[in-house]
Parts: C-alpha cells; sequence; structure tokens
C-alpha cells in the first residue's frame, strides 16, 4: 500500500476524488521520495548497503580512498578493517582474507620459521583485489613474520572430467583459473 492509499484510508471518502485526490497523490509521491531518501540514509550506516557513504567509511578508518574501484572491492576493504581491531591471531588472519575472497581461506601458522600461509581454497586463481587483501594483512599482521599467499588452480586431474570439445572453447586461463561446470 503507497502513501497515497494510506492517507487515503484515513480521511473521509470524499477526498478520494477531484481537486483533494490529486493533491493527495502529490503528497504521497513527495512522501514516497522523502521516506526513499531516508532508507538511502540508513543504507550508509552499514558497510554491506553503503554506496555513497563508502567513502565517509574509508576516511573513518583511515584508509586511502578507492573511487573508482567496484563497491564491492571498497566494501571488502573497509570490513577486513574493521575486523582487524584487537590482537592478531590465525582467526583474525583468516577472517580478515575470508572478507576480501568471500571463499573458504585456511591460514597455517609456522612460527619456528616465522611465516604462515593464506591459501584460497575455494578460489581458483589469484583473487582479484589481492593487493588490497596483501595490504590489509600487512597492516595487522606482527612484523616478524611473513605471509606467503597459496593459491588453488584448477588440475590436470579435474580436467580429465571433460571431454576435448568442451574444454576447446575455453582459454588456457580460464581452464587454470575457473570453476567449470
Amino acid at each position: 500500500m503507497n502513501s497515497t492509499e494510506q492517507m487515503l484510508n484515513l480521511l473521509p471518502g470524499y477526498y478520494a476524488t477531484g481537486e483533494s485526490r490529486a493533491m493527495l497523490d502529490v503528497f504521497g509521491d513527495k512522501l514516497e521520495e522523502f521516506r526513499d531518501g531516508i532508507w538511502d540514509v540508513v543504507d550508509q550506516f552499514f558497510v554491506n548497503t553503503s554506496t555513497w557513504g563508502l567513502d565517509q567509511w574509508e576516511k573513518e578508518l583511515e584508509l586511502s580512498s578507492y573511487l573508482g574501484k567496484p563497491e564491492s572491492e571498497r566494501r571488502s576493504r573497509i570490513i577486513s578493517k574493521l575486523r582487524g581491531v584487537g590482537t592478531v591471531t590465525v582467526k583474525l588472519i583468516q577472517n580478515v582474507a575470508q572478507s576480501y575472497d568471500g571463499g573458504l581461506v585456511t591460514v597455517a601458522d609456522h612460527p619456528e620459521e616465522s611465516y604462515f600461509v593464506i591459501k584460497f581454497v575455494d578460489t581458483k586463481g589469484i583473487p582479484p583485489n589481492l593487493d588490497d587483501l596483501k595490504d590489509a594483512i600487512e597492516e595487522i599482521k606482527p612484523a616478524h613474520l611473513e605471509a606467503v599467499y597459496e593459491f588453488t588452480y584448477n588440475t590436470y586431474d579435474y580436467l580429465n572430467q571433460f571431454t576435448y570439445e568442451y574444454l576447446e572453447s575455453f582459454s588456457y586461463n580460464q581452464l587454470r583459473n575457473e570453476k567449470l561446470s
């Protein structure tokens, strides 16, 4: 039920026609615009729904502006920064990496050799915003530890389930980096 109909339900029936109805239609349209504007502002308070408010999130978290980058990548950086507050643990590094990748990520800690491995399990190939992830990890990890990134690619064993005719329509990079169905 739109705003005009809501107002008509509250008013006597003679307002439903003529000039009164025309005025209520205009008021209803303006009320809808106002309501949409309010919800648009509310959306900016949440990273997952923010659009034009991403600039403010980046400024608040002291992140360099990523104007021109896809909103999903900008949101990933912001969420990562928000998750990255506190003591650095394997779980924290995993959460930060997953916020960038969106898929399953494992972290293997090797403190005796002063490094840890971030493995992208679900993502084939190199994630699109790997540089942003590296910056985020570099910012939260202890200085004495090195981050090593491990990627997952399609193997020949995996590709053997498909016919040559099916596979020849793909480029080498697609065969190596994409999930095929």
